[in-house]
């Protein structure tokens, strides 16, 4: 086992997706790094800092599998980053003459930023296919089963009855948001960093800005206001989107999780041979995607406090918290890809069962509409007396085993006030569902609006 499981050949398919492993993998960080500094090379070309001939040697020699790895990682253990020794070896493949140019204005954690920035566009991008794919999938769900009466819950216990369309459509919302969210951040969050020595590029003179610009262009990225070593505010807001998302996975895990239960079985994940299975008990078919849905969003939430921690740094280099960064930014995309290819699987394959909805929705005698039966005498015996009157006939029901149908029948002072008829009516859940259906078709609007 490795030492975080998202990396783990064992492990690695319940914490994460191959996607980021390789995105995250040492030798993707180099060229992400090796991107960089080739990027800045063109850059100070166009600006006649560097020879073109010598960008484009720079940028042909840019490639990791030039890279002697363990050069690097035994620089690294010595020096405490990777980019000396990485300048190092692009001027060894690139040349002598192309050496004096490597890195020209540029500090070590201008590299790693940008290169940190690059790489979470990109798993940004990841995650943002799969929010919309888990969206659709929700909402798709919420339209074919808009009108279909399921048992509302509060403190775990019944309320009023809602829709199952309603259920999927709350879990599909606010993963829209997190695609808007996402859009909204991106032109703060995927910044190129250059600021040299200290955050002042005095190695371009008056050429900085324009370097800095023109670097942006090459990667495709926003240009900041001003260098940003020592303001990690992008990061710590990459981490914090991150834990939202994860926040409303676990939501939509946990609900599906106590649906699953014996005593409930209103839904399922889906199901293929052993998937949830026990050593011991060959009936069992655990909410396996569920639980390690609710195991990320745990670690994630434990780490977006590392990444706003990080932001108290001092003067213009940080001592130690942006170093922090790598420790949770990493971990937290991560952990947030596997737990959206979960929740992907279960909104994709889930199985419904709505005959088990409609004997639960019977469960309490009647009892779960109470409020429609309240509603309806409020005018002709007016608010206080409804109230009492429907607690009064609850108490009944409950002490009695008996239908609620059957005490409002059998009760005298509610008796001339409701007619059989009108008790069967009141007492049917697809009558009392209120704007369930209007919520979920604006969802499934929204949903069909993404792009």
């Amino acid at each position: 086992m490795s030492i975080h499981p998202a990396d783990s050949q064992i492990f690695g398919a319940l914490y994460g997706i191959g996607e980021m492993r390789e995105l995250f993998s040492d030798r993707a960080h180099l060229q992400f790094m090796l991107d960089v500094e080739a990027a800045l090379a063109r850059a100070e070309a166009k600006l006649g800092l560097v020879p073109a001939d010598i960008a484009d040697a720079i940028g042909r020699a840019a490639r990791v599998e030039n890279l002697r790895l363990d050069y690097i990682a035994e620089s690294t253990r010595r020096v405490g980053y990777p980019v000396i020794a990485l300048v190092k070896e692009l001027g060894r493949i690139a040349g002598d003459e192309a050496a004096r140019y490597i890195h020209l204005g540029a500090t070590t954690q201008d590299i790693l930023d940008t290169a940190l920035v690059l790489q979470l566009q990109r798993a940004f991008a990841i995650m943002r296919r799969d929010l919309i794919a888990i969206a659709r999938a929700l909402a798709e769900r919420a339209a074919k089963f808009r009108d279909t009466p399921i048992a509302g819950r509060t403190h775990l216990q019944h309320a009023v009855p809602t829709t199952f369309g309603l259920k999927c459509a709350t879990w599909a919302s606010p993963l829209i948001t997190h695609v808007e969210r996402l859009d909204q951040a991106a032109p703060r969050m995927f910044v190129v960093q250059l600021g040299g020595a200290a955050g002042t590029l005095a190695a371009l003179g008056a050429d900085g800005p324009e370097v800095v610009e023109e670097l942006a262009r090459e990667l495709a990225l926003g240009v900041p206001d001003s260098p940003w070593h020592a303001q990690r505010d992008r990061f710590a807001e990459a981490g914090a989107l991150l834990g939202l998302i994860c926040g409303s996975l676990s939501k939509f895990a946990l609900d599906i999780s106590l649906m699953t239960q014996t005593e409930v079985g209103e839904v399922s994940e889906p199901h293929e041979e052993g998937r949830g299975g026990s050593s011991t008990m060959p009936q069992k078919r655990n909410p396996i995607a569920s639980e390690y849905i609710l195991g990320a969003a745990r670690a994630v939430h434990a780490l977006v406090p590392v990444m706003l921690g990080a932001m108290t740094a001092d003067h213009e280099r940080a001592t130690g918290p942006w170093q922090s960064e790598s420790l949770a930014l990493p971990q937290c995309v991560a952990l947030t890809a596997g737990g959206l290819a979960h929740a992907r699987s279960i909104a994709e394959g889930m199985r419904v069962d709505t005959e088990r909805m409609r004997r639960n929705l019977e469960l309490t005698g009647g009892l779960i509409m109470a409020e429609a039966i309240a509603t309806a005498l409020v005018p002709r015996i007016g608010r206080a007396a409804a109230e009492a009157a429907v607690a009064r006939v609850c108490n009944r029901a409950i002490a009695e085993g008996a239908s609620l149908a059957a005490i409002l029948r059998d009760d005298p002072g509610l008796r001339p006030h409701l007619s059989d008829a009108e008790i069967e009516r009141l007492l049917d859940p697809a009558q009392y569902l209120g704007s369930a259906g209007v919520f979920v078709d604006k969802v499934v609007a929204r949903v069909a609006a993404l792009r």
